[in-house]
């Protein structure tokens, strides 16, 4: 395809008539940095930071969409983003020059070419999230940045037992930030299917890591399905608490919100259909 703005230059460059492609790209990030993913005009961000850097190297303005939003602190190993960049540029050595502008706090994974259709949010079919949280009476300074550090000892079994029940679809509105919409509009649903929902303890340490997999999230779900199973896990709520607080659909009726620090986004998927397509 070709898109071009006739007369727009950028840094003296011709932008007209260029020849654009649609590319994806995985990104990792590290979040504590960040005021988040997407961009914010006068702060920091992890789009802002990458769309910047190509917009550098190829002397042209870049757009990019990510496959999901995250908030301050939160970190990403297999973000998606996708863009549409000059049908000659060689996708590696673009890679590579955008990697030494934004390391170490961003680094371009992997990156190809794709369908003129395929949408980093869009055209996604799932997510998965890990949460990490060192339990140990002393911190870990080493994953002070990356775990949530809870000092008294979780009842694993209990928050696993627990984690079952947000298997399926609900509406997870208990889980969820209420969004911010005009009085004269409903609120979006807050129902989402879950896949893939468990606690482990990794490699026989304090670490103990959770994964969750579904087909979407609305604000703020993973770290508060993360803090009220630790709330469980603390003797707080009972284990078999999840059914009624989902149905509640009250956000007061759940535990509280894990840290930031302790999510990261990990893998998104494109396999099959949206389950609201």
């Amino acid at each position: 395809m070709s898109e071009g703005e006739p007369g727009r230059t950028v840094d003296g460059v011709d932008t007209a008539d260029v020849v654009l492609r649609r590319c994806r790209f995985t990104v990792a990030y590290h979040g504590a940095k960040f005021r988040g993913f997407a961009p914010n005009h006068g702060v920091r961000t992890v789009m802002g930071d990458l769309m910047a850097a190509m917009t550098r190297v190829l002397r042209r303005p870049v757009e990019l969409t990510g496959a999901g939003r995250t908030d301050a602190g939160v970190h990403a190993w297999g973000q998606v983003v996708t863009g549409d960049l000059p049908a000659d540029t060689d996708l590696h050595r673009f890679a590579r020059r955008i990697n030494k502008l934004c390391a170490p706090d961003v680094s371009i994974r992997d990156g190809d070419w794709t369908e003129p259709d395929f949408d980093a949010r869009f055209s996604a079919t799932w997510r998965q999230y890990r949460y990490h949280v060192w339990n140990d009476p002393a911190p870990n300074p080493i994953l002070a940045d990356v775990a949530w550090h809870v000092g008294r000892p979780l009842d694993l079994d209990a928050m696993q037992r627990a984690a079952a029940d947000f298997l399926g679809e609900h509406d997870f509105s208990s889980f969820c930030r209420k969004p911010k919409v005009d009085a004269d509009h409903p609120l979006p649903s807050m129902v989402r299917i879950m896949h893939e929902v468990g606690w482990t303890r990794v490699d026989d340490t304090p670490m103990l890591r959770f994964e969750i997999k579904g087909s979407a999230f609305c604000h703020q779900q993973v770290r508060s399905t993360v803090g009220t199973l630790v709330d469980i896990g603390l003797g707080r709520l009972g284990a078999a608490s999840i059914p009624d607080i989902i149905a509640a659909c009250d956000r007061d009726a759940a535990g509280g919100v894990a840290p930031p620090h302790g999510l990261v986004l990990w893998a998104v998927g494109y396999d099959g259909r949206r389950w609201d397509a």
